[in-house]
């Protein structure tokens, strides 16, 4: 079970921006590995602290971490997990300000003398899903157009930066010397400039290829929500780590169905004879049909809940129901046989409402379902 994130960093679900900066500031330079060298422990936690940062950090993430816990980020993630240590020093590396050699980090971002891994450019697209592929969870096989390093490309290290990715330049001021560093223009911040181009590349060394990913779609996402799949975006030239492909949800319209969270609600019509005598009926649900059974003397604006029959929940914790409403369809027309029986009840105290304490009022039934 992955640790909370609130828990990783120390601090309390009411935490403000800067608390929780701060908190994530004190752990990465505890566990950075620049201090921790050869730690497999220390870099674990270092990657753990700046996973609950992304999204602690990102008031949208956050708002959803809250809301479904760690299953917001299940089936490829919705922003969190799966960083890695380019991400984590390309993301945040100014957080640290010059802790480590000048706002560097040995190895990685182009700080400290390492190279920098410069990432490749994210594709996104959109999935629709029926009402049975959200309720249950789906994976899903697309097809996208992605860039590769060509086969046969060749790169060499950068004269302008040496590899480093980045320039460092020293300017003399009223208060003192200062250095600054800047994204080497000449090979773009990734050490490299292309040395050999294979034919059907691009300028970069790249070709398009069509590639098949698999999607794993938890249950119960919602229209809106975006998952992200690592490493499946572009490549990114020289020794870079590709993008991700980000995949935005689109849900489908069921015909009878309609969602509101993790239940569903159904409209089922019966008529005034179905009503008196009772009834059973077959009606729609996720996965497939299901027959229930109406008692004599059912009144309109009941409504029936068929527990765990709804859509399973995103946080894992069991799944919503099905709400049916039903509703005594009064016929608008009736022949002379009909019209004569139904004025030979009137005044029948069998006819007469008889409202009973069990028979909640339209504010009740609303409350219950919210409940």
């Amino acid at each position: 079970m992955k640790e909370d994130f609130y828990e990783i960093l120390g601090v309390s679900k009411n935490a403000s921006a800067a608390e929780i900066k701060k908190a994530y500031r004190k752990k990465a330079l505890q566990y950075h590995p620049d201090k921790n060298p050869g730690d497999a422990k220390a870099e674990e936690m270092f990657k753990k602290s700046a996973e609950a940062y992304e999204v602690l950090s990102d008031p949208d993430k956050k708002a959803k971490y809250d809301q479904f816990g760690h299953a917001a980020f299940e089936g490829g993630g919705f922003g969190g997990g799966g960083m890695n240590m380019d991400d984590i020093f390309s993301q945040f590396g100014d957080i640290f300000g010059s802790a480590f050699g000048g706002g560097g980090f040995g190895g990685f971002g182009g700080f400290g003398g390492g190279q920098r891994r410069v990432k490749g450019s994210n594709l996104r697209i959109r999935v629709k899903l029926t009402l049975d592929e959200i309720a249950n969870g789906v994976e899903k096989k697309v097809k996208v157009k992605r860039k590769i390093q060509a086969e046969g490309v060749t790169y060499k290290t950068c004269a302008t930066c040496n590899g480093r990715g980045q320039v460092t330049k020293i300017q003399n001021t009223i208060l003192g010397r200062m250095q600054t560093s800047a994204t080497c223009s000449t090979c773009g911040g990734s050490g490299q400039i292309l040395d050999g181009r294979p034919s059907g590349s691009d300028a970069q060394g790249l070709k398009i290829v069509e590639e098949t990913v698999s999607i794993n779609i938890p249950a119960g996402v919602e229209e809106g929500m975006q998952l992200k799949v690592p490493g499946k975006g572009n490549d990114a030239p020289g020794n870079g780590v590709p993008g991700d492909l980000l995949v935005a949800i689109e849900t489908q319209e069921h015909p009878t169905l309609k969602r509101e969270g993790d239940n569903l609600h159904y409209d089922l019509y019966i008529s005034i004879s179905e009503a008196i005598l009772g009834t059973s009926k077959e009606i729609d649900a996720v996965g497939g049909k299901v027959r229930i059974k109406l008692e004599p003397g059912i009144q309109s604006g009941k409504i029936l809940r068929l527990r765990g029959k709804g859509v399973s929940s995103l946080n894992g914790y069991g799944s919503g129901d099905l709400l049916v409403h039903v509703n005594v369809w009064t016929p608008k027309e009736l022949n002379k046989e009909q019209r004569d029986f139904f004025e030979r009840m009137q005044g029948n105290e069998n006819f007469e409402p008889k409202p009973e304490k069990s028979d909640k009022s339209f504010f009740e039934k609303v409350k219950d379902m919210f409940s």
